[in-house]
């Protein structure tokens, strides 16, 4: 194509310019010339004088092509057409324009749309978009501001405001392809051309009134019209008869005007003395005189695709009308319309107006309401035709599959199987508002009790029934077992019975109470995809459509006398009833169908090209609720109160037990886990046995991976590596605070000291292990030296002891004393990533699993008698298990199956799994589909307990106190807080004065033997920084002036040297032998580990160093999205 070169020398510098620093004077172009410059106007545009061009464009003809629309400018005489910039124009057909707000107006065929914007192609906006199949004429009111236009695939005539509100049907019978339109706001009539199998030329008022034939021969594509308010003459073009011909208004006087080289008329408009049209097969605008014919000119040629066209100026009569003073007395729109009655009221679409002519009905009263995945519509049955409105809510929708309607408060409920969440609305689209958005997958059916005022649904996802109030408070699962692929859910509040459908492996209809209790199959036989369920209250009749047998049902109410009502329908899927009627989704024939729900007789189309259609309801506002044998006191319960066929019950929400009396509820779980997912925090209750999820609702979760939580306060902890912080909150979710906010890299592992209330965490980006209070004050590294990545960190309270998993390098699990000291490998050999970590405080046992070598093992606190006690597990992360310690609260039989367990999460398998941590028995998933599985951990009051000596008045210290097994030390944090410090349990520091020595003051409490660090690096860092520090004593007690040293002190000092040199000895021997007798390609064995912050990666043990992109493994933030870490590493 084309081509330049790019230097300096092809624009070179210091010409005059011409126009000057102000353009010239132009007031839009300025042309430099040889000596001087030429002010010049954009096309179209007229000259006023010799600088300034017009504003704007007086008169101009307006045509369209398809993908775009032009102008041609009357103002001037060169007649040149330029392009209105206008954005996304698929298929212009229909124009027309309105000169008091400067607004074109224009359809599109592709897009299924009517547009309009400003003359110059600013404020662009869609007016209509719904419901439309091919808008093919289009009409401005510019007295009242109406746009009517006509649709050939709906075969509808409707008129709107002209920002498209209030928009509503005038007429939709005896039409066949409409195709142009034009109103007469003088006289208050309409026209239009339809040229379907009779192709005719119809008036009628603009209020639908007095509607007449007035052409019907000799047409055969009467294309354009064009009205003569001059001459009051109506003109139109015949694609097929090849002509332009006139009549009078009443279609009298018939002429042809134009009846030679005329290959294709299509668009059509009169200004002042002459006609103008568009032709298909000339592709030219052509003009001649209105009254002759004659004086044919053409314009424009050689212009593809020309459709509508219309004259745009700004004189257009105006005369005054009735619906100007105060909307004509209308409540909603207010149509012009012939003389006498001048006006008419109207409703939007499906709402009657009432007997006073004025005003409209506040809503539908009987209407069907369905589901199209990306919008809900109703159907009003309260009119005489079928038109469908969109419910305006202002959210997207991406798949709505299921419906259900409250009408006591008129409200809609509907499921997102995308956005996985219930919400509902006013049936006028306000109040919009996400009920459930939690713990869903694929809800398919939905019902509303609008008399007991719950909410049901199915789930095919999670394979559950549950309820909840109407705002989604007090959610419970009421059916969780033998469930596969539950669809459509029906209830009879009266008989308190809830019935659905299943189209899993073996489809089969059944019945329960509607708490869930005395379940039955109803129907499991000759059953394909049962979709569609329903429940004739007045027949006592329960009906269904199956998209496989393609068939139409019914049966009793108890499953009996089962008969086929239509045969064959195409492809059924929502059915719901009304009246003497059934109504049906089809996905094949994309309608919406009707038959008589005790025949299956007179089956007719209620909507048809409605690709998408998913539930359906019938609604009735007006058909008296029942009563509600919950609706006094809530039936006596403290939380759900649920219909039974004999009564009702009380039940309480997901995971929480009923108390004894029968009708409160225990306030949360005794026993439950807690386990993260990145991005979330749930609870599965132990004292139930449907091991259901529930949502924690701790805001600002970004990417958790650690938790564990302090029975004492009732607070959960956990560890966000993409914010790298450290935070807490109530076990509810609330009370949310930051606890560690700084110096934090990659936090993996996590563990609370109850006792001493101390938190311990593991920092994989820093291998540093530390410690600090529960509160984040007090902070102090542990241990920083031979740590390569260390994950899982636990506490053993009451021995004193911590445990860590190690998984660099040489893989490894040690063990040191709860302050860093007596630091022992336990484990080092036939490991690959020890991950999770938990300890048995009744057996003394360490479980941990591997998430390489495929398995959970234990072993006792030493390291020895090590088991494996399953193998293989898929990818574990993390695990936990529940302390067996009975309680006098809780039932025996039920404790000790809790107890039994052992639990773990799963990345590959996407699971939450438990096995018999005795025998490694009777695996079994607790929680299946959860993406990116992280922390578990179990939360119970027999799970913390015990006590150390840290655990009265901090030990007597100041900061930090660390249980040993049979006594304690007190630490100092590595930064000085402000407050005195002191490493000596008991004693008070005091600040001395300047030349003085102070003697520190035992505290009054008696305190348990501590051990004194002697110059511990690891515990007195205020001291060995700088001994002089306000706050921090020097580890030495020296003893008053005069005094020599007891004799017990000098023998207790030859003992300790001892023994540590035995000590040091014995380490020597152990070594050397271990050296002699190790596996010689053990020591080379190294890991390359999976990040658990990375995405997919193929992981296997490597005999060699790791190599450098290893370090791109590690989890980055800038990537982190929670869900790209998520998939599985291949084995």
């Amino acid at each position: 194509m084309d081509i330049h070169t790019l230097h300096p020398q092809r624009q070179p510098a210091g010409g005059r310019n011409r126009c000057g620093a102000n353009n010239g004077g132009c007031s839009h172009l300025c042309l430099p010339s040889n000596k001087t410059h030429t002010c010049a106007c954009p096309t179209g545009f007229k000259k006023v004088d010799h600088s300034n061009c017009a504003s704007g464009l007086d008169k101009f003809l307006l045509f369209a092509r398809r993908t775009d629309i032009r102008r041609v400018s009357f103002d001037t005489e060169d007649m040149s057409d330029d392009v209105i910039p206008l954005a996304d124009v698929r298929n212009a057909l229909a124009l027309d324009w309105d000169a008091k707000d400067g607004y074109i107006y224009w359809t599109d065929v592709t897009t299924d749309s009517i547009n309009r914007a400003l003359w110059n192609g600013t404020g662009q906006e869609v007016v209509v978009d719904t419901s439309l199949e091919s808008p093919a004429g289009l009409a401005i009111d510019w007295l009242t501001s109406k746009l009517y236009w006509t649709d050939a695939g709906t075969d509808r005539i409707e008129v709107s405001n002209a920002d498209g509100s209030m928009r509503t049907v005038l007429i939709w019978e005896n039409l066949d392809r409409p195709r142009d339109i034009v109103v007469d706001p003088i006289g208050g009539f309409m026209y239009w051309t339809d040229w379907g199998a009779n192709p005719k030329i119809e008036r009628a008022g603009m209020d639908a009134s007095s509607r007449i034939v007035i052409i019907s021969s000799n047409l055969t594509w009467p294309n354009g019209l064009a009205i003569d308010y001059e001459t009051k003459r109506l003109y139109w073009a015949d694609a097929g008869m090849k002509t332009i011909e006139f009549g009078n208004f009443d279609g009298s006087d018939r002429q042809v005007l134009i009846g030679s080289q005329l290959p294709h008329p299509f668009g059509l408009t009169v200004h002042e003395d002459k006609l103008y049209w568009t032709d298909w097969q000339s592709k030219s605008i052509q003009s001649a005189d209105k009254l002759t014919g004659l004086g044919r000119r053409t314009l424009a040629e050689n212009l593809e695709n020309l459709m509508d066209i219309h004259m745009f100026h700004r004189h257009r009569q105006t005369v005054r009308n009735p619906c100007a003073l105060n909307n004509g007395g209308c409540s909603h729109l207010c149509l012009l319309a012939p003389a006498p009655k001048a006006s008419s009221c109207a409703c939007p679409t499906g709402i009657n107006l009432q007997t006073d002519g004025k005003t409209c009905t506040p809503g539908m009263s009987s209407f069907l309401i369905f589901a199209r995945r990306t919008d809900i519509r109703m159907v009003s049955l309260d009119i005489p035709y079928f038109a469908d409105v969109v419910l305006a809510v202002n959210n997207s929708m991406k798949n709505t599959i299921a419906i259900g309607v409250d009408p006591k408060e008129g409200k809609v409920y509907w499921s997102d199987s995308t956005l996985k969440k219930i919400s509902r609305s006013n049936i006028n689209g306000k109040a919009q508002e996400e009920i459930v958005s939690t713990g869903l997958v694929t809800t398919d059916g939905l019902a509303v009790d609008a008399v007991g005022r719950k909410i049901y649904w199915t789930d095919t996802g999670t394979n559950r029934i549950e309820v909840a109030n109407l705002d989604g408070s007090m959610r419970k699962v009421l059916v969780w077992q033998n469930l596969d692929s539950p669809r459509a859910i029906a209830l009879y509040n009266e008989m308190g019975y809830m019935y659905w459908s299943d189209w899993g492996e073996h489809a089969k209809l059944e019945r329960s109470a509607m708490d869930g209790s005395d379940r039955t199959v109803l129907i499991s036989n000759n059953l394909g995809w049962p979709n569609g369920l329903a429940i004739d209250m007045a027949g006592s009749q329960l009906l269904w459509a199956d998209a496989h047998t393609e068939r139409i049902e019914a049966a009793d109410l108890n499953g009996q006398n089962r008969r086929t009502l239509v045969t064959p329908v195409q492809h059924p899927y929502g059915l719901t009833l009304l009246g003497p009627h059934i109504y049906w989704t089809d996905w094949q024939s994309r309608s919406i169908q009707r038959a008589d729900k005790s025949t299956g007789t007179n089956a007719i189309t209620v909507r048809a090209n409605l690709p998408g259609l998913m539930d359906i309801q019938a609604v009735d506002r007006e058909r008296p609720l029942g009563f509600n044998r919950c609706g006094r006191g809530n039936g006596g319960c403290t939380h759900l109160c649920l219909p039974r066929p004999n009564g009702t019950s009380c039940a309480c929400p997901t995971g929480i037990l009923l108390k004894g009396d029968g009708r409160s509820c225990e306030d949360s779980p005794e026993s439950y886990l807690l386990f993260s997912n990145r991005v979330s925090v749930r609870r599965i209750s132990l004292d139930t046995d449907d091991h259901t999820d529930v949502h924690v609702h701790v805001p600002e979760l970004h990417n958790v991976i650690s938790l564990d939580y302090d029975s004492v306060d009732a607070k959960l902890y956990y560890t966000d590596v993409t914010l790298d912080v450290i935070r807490r909150a109530n076990l509810d979710g609330s009370g949310m605070e930051t606890v560690i906010s700084q110096g934090l890299k990659t936090t993996d592992g996590l563990a609370i000291d109850w006792v001493s209330r101390n938190m311990y965490w593991t920092d994989t980006g820093r291998n540093t292990i530390e410690v600090a209070r529960l509160d984040g004050t007090s902070r102090k590294v542990l241990v920083n030296n031979s740590l390569d990545e260390p994950r899982a960190i636990a506490v053993f309270p009451s021995k004193g002891f911590l445990f860590w998993t190690d998984w660099g390098h040489i893989a490894k699990i040690e063990r040191s004393h709860l302050d860093g000291s007596d630091r022992k490998v336990l484990i080092n050999t036939d490991l690959g990533w020890p991950n999770g970590l938990t300890l048995d405080y009744d057996t003394r046992r360490i479980f941990w699993v591997d998430a390489h070598l495929d398995r959970i093992e234990s072993s006792d606190l030493n390291g020895k008698l090590r088991q494996v006690l399953v193998s293989p597990v898929s990818h574990p992360f993390a695990l936990t298990q529940l302390k067996p310690v009975s309680s006098p609260l809780t039932h025996f039989s039920r404790l000790s199956q809790q107890d039994r367990w052992i639990y773990w999460t799963d990345w590959q398998t996407k699971s939450i799994q438990r096995v018999d941590k005795h025998t490694g028995r009777n695996k079994e998933t607790v929680l299946a589909n959860v993406e990116g599985l992280m922390d578990i951990i179990v939360v119970s009051p027999h799970r913390q307990t015990g006590t150390n000596l840290c655990g009265v008045n901090n030990g007597g210290c100041t900061h930090l106190c660390f249980a040993k097994t049979n006594s304690f030390v007190c630490a100092c944090p590595d930064e000085p807080d402000g407050r005195h410090c002191s490493t000596i349990s008991g004693y008070i520091p005091t600040s001395p004065a300047r030349g003085t020595s102070s003697t520190p003051v035992p505290n009054r409490m008696p305190h348990a033997p501590t051990d004194t660090p002697h110059g511990g690096p690891s515990l007195v860092n205020c001291t060995d920084k700088n001994p002089n520090v306000e706050g921090c004593l020097s580890n030495v007690v020296t003893a008053p002036h005069g005094e020599g040293l007891h004799i017990s002190y000098v023998i207790g000092g030859v003992l300790t040297i001892l023994a540590i040199l035995i000590l040091i000895a014995a380490l020597i021997i152990y070594r050397h032998k271990k050296s002699k007798f190790a596996d010689p390609g053990v020591s080379n064995l190294t890991y390359s580990n999976p990040s658990y912050r990375t995405s997919t990666q193929e992981v296997k043990i490597e005999a060699s160093q790791k190599p450098p992109i290893y370090n791109q493994l590690r989890y980055k933030k800038e990537l982190s999205h929670p869900y790209n870490s998520l998939s599985p590493f291949i084995f």
